[in-house]
């Protein structure tokens, strides 16, 4: 079954960082794009855990290896050296397009994704649309992707990503075409879901406000070659909105260290 609502969280395991478990463990990654001699570095020496049930933002300049390192992690391409474990699996990934197949009904994508699984085809309707339920879509499965908006688009893909029971869930820029109204809708019903599974997120944004609003975690990473430039703990309670003024304050920080970042590139 893929993850079900519950009314808690699960409760982090508190070691400190050299002894926990990781959901994803990324160690000493390099990357870099060309041929030998030419070759141009986009990630270097990148070192980051993202702990079970943790939600990691990921932020940087337009660039700096954010989506590139996401797609090392669900194993789209390889690391020049370095490693990196996801040691519950293969993750699940969801993209700032929707990529449904616009041929089939929303609960039609789901069911792929849960065939592609294994799931038996008995199976597979009723639990479309407890998953379309779940990002409050019950009702939407015969609709076709182009009777839905942008929103519900999103809402259907992350339903999908949630069908491949993964225990992480990558997302690259998942809201980042939508309309402000829109996206702070799905800031809300993304930490909901997040709050009520064990999944792990690690989540990619250039919007600052979006990653203080969302995150547990903020790590910033510099402009290329990406290296993990400083890391934020954010401790302001759920639920959070774009305009608290503990997010502001923060995100004026953290948007002060980017934009240091973006002038120590733009000397080189």
């Amino acid at each position: 079954m893929a993850p079900a609502l519950t009314t808690e969280k699960p409760l982090r395991d508190d070691h400190d960082g050299a002894t926990a478990p990781a959901a994803v463990r990324i160690s000493r990654v390099h990357k870099t794009f060309g041929r030998p001699g030419t070759a141009q570095p986009v990630l270097d020496d990148i070192t980051l855990d993202v702990r079970p049930g943790e939600f990691v933002c990921l932020l940087g300049a337009s660039g700096c290896g954010k989506s590139t390192l996401l797609n090392l992690v669900a194993g789209l391409d390889a690391p020049t050296s370095g490693t990196i474990e996801v040691p519950g699996g293969r993750p699940a990934l969801m993209f700032q397009e929707h990529a449904l197949f616009p041929w089939l009904t929303a609960g039609r994508n789901i069911e792929l994704a849960l065939r592609m699984r294994g799931v038996p085809r008995a199976g597979r309707r009723a639990e479309a649309e407890r998953l379309l339920d779940l990002v409050r879509l019950g009702g939407a499965y015969g609709k076709r992707v182009h009777e839905l908006s942008g929103g519900m688009r999103q809402r259907v893909a992350l339903a999908r990503a949630l069908a491949q029971d993964s225990k992480v869930l990558l997302m690259d820029e998942p809201f980042a075409a939508l309309d402000a109204i829109t996206r702070d809708v799905l800031h809300g019903e993304l930490t909901r879901v997040w709050e009520g599974t064990e999944l792990s997120v690690l989540f990619v944004t250039h919007n600052v406000r979006e990653a203080v609003r969302l995150g547990e975690r903020v790590v910033l990473l510099s402009s290329r070659p990406g290296r993990v430039a400083r890391e934020w703990a954010v401790d302001i309670p759920q639920p959070r909105r774009i305009e608290d003024a503990a997010v502001a304050d923060l995100s004026v920080e953290i948007t002060e260290e980017l934009r240091g970042e973006i002038r120590r590139h733009g000397r080189h």
